[in-house]
């Protein structure tokens, strides 16, 4: 059986935000005096949602609770870095368009704000391959990954049955996530170990988005 969808996280498969986000969460939260790396913000933020750092930060701090206005401060420095810095990942606008010539559906499902997700698909020049029906974030369920609610509801809302849905992820958190949905979900190898991608229950892997294409007979 043929995918008949094929589901994309955004940040760190689509366009390299990765770095930049987890540099200025990092860069942030020591600032406010809670001594945090970039391999830190990696392992405990990578492909989950902004509510997760209020989360650990009252998990890790007995019970201390991050400034009002944090996510907008946050997200305003994010949105700063990523118009100076921000790109797509290589070889995503050429996979997207391969997409569509085939006429193969595909979608984008993001733990982050739809605010987020545009300003990077603006930035990278991405917008254009993405309908706004196409685009779905935690926020439309209320629960970001690992939970699988936001794979469910973009498979739900297209009218695919989860079981002839692709997923491509870059985080474990990501990978628990689509194989809770019951959906295949191929790890995306550019920032994380694949071991963890495998460990979390991949599919498969892939170092490269030109591998995707291949992936669609089974």
């Amino acid at each position: 059986m043929a995918y008949e969808l094929v589901i994309f996280d955004n940040d760190g498969v689509l366009v390299d935000s990765e770095p930049l986000s987890n540099r200025v969460l990092a860069d942030y939260l020591t600032e406010l005096g809670y001594p945090t790396t970039v391999e830190d913000s990696y392992r405990d933020f990578m492909g989950t949602a902004a509510h997760r750092v209020h989360d650990v930060i009252a998990e890790r701090h007995d019970g201390a609770l991050l400034p009002e206005g944090f996510d907008e401060t946050f997200h305003g420095r994010v949105f700063d870095t990523f118009t100076a810095e921000l790109a797509a990942v290589r070889g995503a606008e050429t996979l997207l368009k391969e997409l569509r010539q085939g006429s193969v559906p595909y979608c984008l499902a993001s733990s982050a704000h739809h605010s987020w997700i545009r300003a990077a698909l603006d930035v990278t020049g991405l917008r254009g391959w993405f309908p706004e029906e196409r685009i779905f974030s935690a926020q439309d369920v209320g629960v970001g990954k690992p939970a699988p609610d936001l794979f469910l509801h973009a498979a739900r809302t297209l009218g695919v049955d989860p079981a002839a849905c692709l997923v491509v992820e870059d985080s474990p958190n990501g990978v628990l996530a689509a194989r809770a949905a019951g959906m295949d979900v191929y790890g995306y190898t550019a920032l994380t170990a694949p071991a963890k991608l495998t460990a979390a229950g991949a599919t498969g892997l892939i170092a490269d988005l030109a591998e995707v294409l291949p992936l669609l007979d089974r």
